[in-house]
């Protein structure tokens, strides 16, 4: 493999997470890999809610705070939550001098909005739907500003080198269809901050790259792996047969949208105390149960929205009508898909992962933050502390300096996924893995996965997305007990006592497939 050295840091991913630390970490210079255009294909990029932030007089770090770990069932650590609601507030004003547009008040105040399981309106938002959106522009725009930053578009990261458990380079190639022969990239340090996993299920409100493969790639380098059971499904996605599925922002339920099925019954009221507004895994299941029934659940944005919800929910109002629906005069038919991965690659406080040399901020990470269920508009937040976290953790071990722009010229062919494999691994997990879990359909999973895995897996790219389905799966399998976004059927209650988050490495999940393999033969 044709190798590349610079004194650039290396970043992995273009998100929210991966653009703040590379501004964060001027003027040491930075290399960030992005498989599509900056501001394309990144999951923060089409974060809808915004971020979630005590900027009320009468609300508190401390209530943002108790309010994520309750929303965690039991899995949040104490210490992460209050750190990163704690410095919420610096975050919101740092992107304000940085040109982010957050709506604004008459007075000059911030604009709030109220999500599920939060105890006060404290979701900072831009444009109604658009803040994620809005965010990255005003930091793309200082990247392209930042002479210290290169990016390196339409490039991904398949592979990290290590050498005696610290990580010396990554491998990465073309992103294009045809893809290329991997090239090693070693530079001064590696950050991950290249996403979750909602794409590897087929119901997924998560951009197409968006896979499983940064987690993947970790596990497979030896990396610890947190809480991968965890995956937070999005109760409102719409039920378009868009892939991915377009959202239906959480704030429109905190302006008063209800969901209804197709009898025009509401039945959130029956299944919580909050209703629409009870903490996500309550109403992802409670929609899928009436999915599940053929009952047909939908939004209805009509009596509290009407015609407003097309200026003041700009994306919503444009999935609408790409798909014939009229908002303001007829519901959203809408379903639950897999939207936020929980669990990630493990770190510590101060954003390392177990392997010397990397570490990770973002959705691709497992903080602590987020247990078994995520408190709505905390994904933001939680990467843009991370990020800057991280870049001090770095900028200690990396000395100021300049470096060469680094030239790469792709070569060869690569071997792209298999897109029937990674169709078949995607709905795999939706049916077997999904809102609802069995340890009959897990084992399935399981054995269908080493099946692909065997099948294909030439394929770097793809031996990452099934490591990372396998955790999942395995994760799910050995979590006897339902809790937050884990719902196992056969276990329908929590385990007495407070919650354990699982720690794992990826030749122990590995065991556990092979097992359950020789099992069902």
């Amino acid at each position: 493999m044709k190798t590349i050295s610079t004194d650039r840091i290396v970043i992995i991913g273009a998100g929210l997470g991966a653009l703040y630390a590379a501004l964060k970490l001027a003027p040491r210079p930075v290399v960030m890999i992005s498989p599509e255009t900056l501001g394309e294909g990144a999951s923060s990029a089409w974060a809808q809610g915004g971020v979630a932030a005590a900027m009320d007089a009468s609300d508190s770090p401390d209530n943002h705070a108790r309010d994520t770990v309750n929303a965690g069932a039991g899995t949040v650590d104490p210490a992460v939550a209050d750190l990163v609601t704690r410095e919420a507030r610096d975050y919101i004003l740092d992107l304000t001098t940085l040109g982010t547009p957050f709506d604004r008040t008459k007075d000059g105040g911030y604009v709030l909005s109220r999500e599920a399981a939060h105890s006060f309106a404290r979701v900072v938002r831009v444009k109604g739907d658009q803040a994620g959106a809005e965010i990255m522009a005003a930091l793309i725009d200082q990247v392209r500003k930042t002479p210290s930053i290169q990016v390196l578009e339409g490039t991904m990261a398949v592979e990290l080198e290590t050498t005696d458990d610290r990580v010396t380079g990554v491998a990465i190639q073309d992103a294009s269809d045809a893809r290329s022969a991997p090239v090693m990239l070693r530079g001064s340090a590696v950050l991950l901050a290249g996403g979750g996993s909602g794409g590897l299920y087929a119901l997924t409100t998560n951009p197409p790259r968006i896979r499983g493969q940064v987690i993947g790639m970790a596990a497979r380098a030896g990396a610890l792996i947190a809480d991968a059971e965890f995956v937070q499904f999005h109760p409102t996605a719409m039920d378009v047969g868009e892939d991915p599925a377009p959202l239906a922002t959480e704030a429109l339920r905190g302006e008063g949208a209800v969901l209804i099925n197709k009898d025009g019954e509401r039945f959130m009221q029956a299944l919580h105390p909050d209703a629409e507004l009870a903490p996500r895994d309550v109403v992802a299941r409670g929609i899928f149960a009436q999915s599940q029934m053929g009952n047909r659940p939908m939004l209805d944005t009509r009596e509290v929205l009407g015609e407003a919800i097309k200026e003041q929910f700009p994306a919503v109002a444009e999935a609408c009508a790409r798909n014939g629906i009229d908002p303001a005069i007829e519901p959203i038919p809408v379903a639950a898909a897999a939207h936020y991965h929980m669990g990630g690659i493990a770190t510590d406080m101060q954003g390392r992962a177990t392997l010397e040399g990397l570490w990770v901020c973002g959705e691709a990470s497992s903080t602590g933050l987020h247990g078994a269920n995520r408190l709505a508009s905390n994904g933001l937040l939680e990467a843009l502390v991370y990020a800057r976290i991280c870049a001090e953790g770095i900028a200690q071990t990396v000395p100021t300096g300049k470096a060469a722009p680094i030239n790469i010229r792709f070569e060869g062919g690569g071997t792209p996924p298999a897109e029937t494999a990674v169709t078949d691994l995607r709905t795999t997990m939706t049916s077997l893995v999904g809102v609802v879990r069995n340890a009959p359909g897990l084992r399935e999973a399981l054995r269908r996965i080493a099946a692909l895995e065997t099948a294909h897996g030439d394929s770097p790219s793809f031996l990452n997305m099934c490591a990372t389905a396998t955790l999942i799966a395995a994760g799910a399998l050995s979590r006897k007990e339902s809790r937050g976004a884990h719902e196992r059927s056969d276990f329908p209650d929590a385990l007495d006592g407070p919650g354990q988050r699982s720690q794992v490495y990826l030749p122990q999940a590995l065991a556990l497939r092979a097992q359950v393999c020789k099992d069902m033969t």
